[in-house]
């Protein structure tokens, strides 16, 4: 089966101060497609652990390194900003932003809401919107990104106010906790731009710490969400960050996503909270029924073991240096014995210990 990253490849590109940062190469690119990889990005996708205003302040460093990058890259200019409300104030693009002595010119809302019942997304609403609608305009956008239909639909709203306005966009500048679908989501918008704007100049995309996939159906332990939790297998993962957990944090590896529901882990903590327990409650009533290597397998992406050479293509890290290390410790996570129960039973403790601190009069 096809897939967004077939024929693609990471190329290191920099190092700034602690984040590294790697272009993704593929021959049917308009776009450029950047991934972010940094100590606080590291540890808010490997921990549910880190709530409220820690969550935007993980992604700052991160940040400031993808904007310097442009920059060096002829980048100049103002910027706007386009916020999606549900998640994308989750995002420190303004402080980066002013850290790199960029002015931020305007600022763009949209209040955006997803219709869920029974954690199946039903359709989406704007409730309420500011653009402004100026040429040229360089817009910097943050957002979570799964399917890609919020952040889809809520563009396509801005598109259609500069349209109808007489503005312009030139480029967009993207920072994501997201999926592969963003790749065509971005390329058809690209095309759209492009054909309304002369003087588009395409997306700037930068993914922190992989661009991973959504799952398709409940998963091995049967509790995963579809379109919503995100998953490594047929993705690209940064390789600082398969090393910090399958090293440093081989139980995160188990967790239920990379990144829960963000919104709620920064706004609303006692739902993140509960998504959490019911997670681990779930792996803990069926720890028996689940078969422990394959859950493995699905949270590394591929059966195991595999060959270096065929671990390379499958990860898309072909290119990159020094990695037999990371090769063998990955694939003796096969091997490893846990006790999924008596993880489970760690993990509700420690988020119970966590909630009863943020419960406190």
């Amino acid at each position: 089966m096809n897939t967004p990253l077939d024929g693609t490849s990471l190329r290191f590109a920099g190092l700034q101060e602690e984040t590294s940062l790697y272009e993704l190469a593929g021959p049917r690119f308009r776009n450029r497609y950047y991934l972010l990889s940094g100590p606080g990005s590291r540890s808010l996708l490997a921990s549910p652990e880190i709530v409220g205003f820690p969550c935007y302040t993980a992604l700052i460093d991160e940040t400031v390194a993808a904007l310097r990058h442009l920059r060096s890259n002829g980048l100049g200019g103002d910027l706007d900003i386009f916020t999606i409300l549900r998640g994308g104030l989750n995002y420190p693009l303004e402080e980066a932003a002013f850290r790199c002595g960029i002015r931020v010119r305007d600022m763009h809302f949209v209040s955006c809401e997803r219709v869920a019942e029974n954690h199946v997304i039903k359709g989406l609403r704007i409730k309420y919107d500011k653009i402004y609608t100026t040429r040229d305009r360089v817009l910097v956008v943050g957002d979570i990104l799964a399917t890609g239909d919020t952040f889809r639909y809520c563009f396509e709203h801005l598109m259609r106010k500069f349209l109808q306005e007489g503005g312009s966009i030139r480029r967009i500048i993207f920072f994501t906790i997201g999926g592969t679908r963003a790749f065509r989501l971005m390329e058809d918008l690209a095309a759209k731009l492009s054909a309304i704007f002369a003087n588009f100049e395409g997306f700037d995309c930068f993914f922190f710490e992989g661009a991973f996939t959504v799952y398709e159906d409940k998963g091995v332990s049967g509790i995963n969400h579809p379109d919503i939790d995100f998953g490594w297998k047929d993705g690209v993962v940064s390789p600082e960050f398969r090393r910090y957990i399958v090293l440093d944090h081989p139980d995160a590896l188990l967790e239920k996503c990379i990144i829960y529901d963000g919104g709620a882990r920064r706004y609303q903590l006692p739902v993140h909270f509960d998504e959490v327990l019911e997670y681990w409650e779930g792996i803990r009533d069926r720890a028996g029924r689940i078969d422990v290597r394959e859950l493995v397998e699905e949270k590394l992406g591929y059966v195991g073991p595999v060959e270096f050479e065929e671990w390379l293509d499958i990860t898309h890290l072909r290119g990159l240096k020094d990695l037999e290390p990371l090769w063998a410790a990955e694939q003796a996570m096969f091997e490893r014995n846990i006790d999924l129960k008596a993880l489970a039973e760690r993990r509700i403790a420690s988020i119970n210990n966590l909630k009863q601190e943020y419960e406190k009069d």
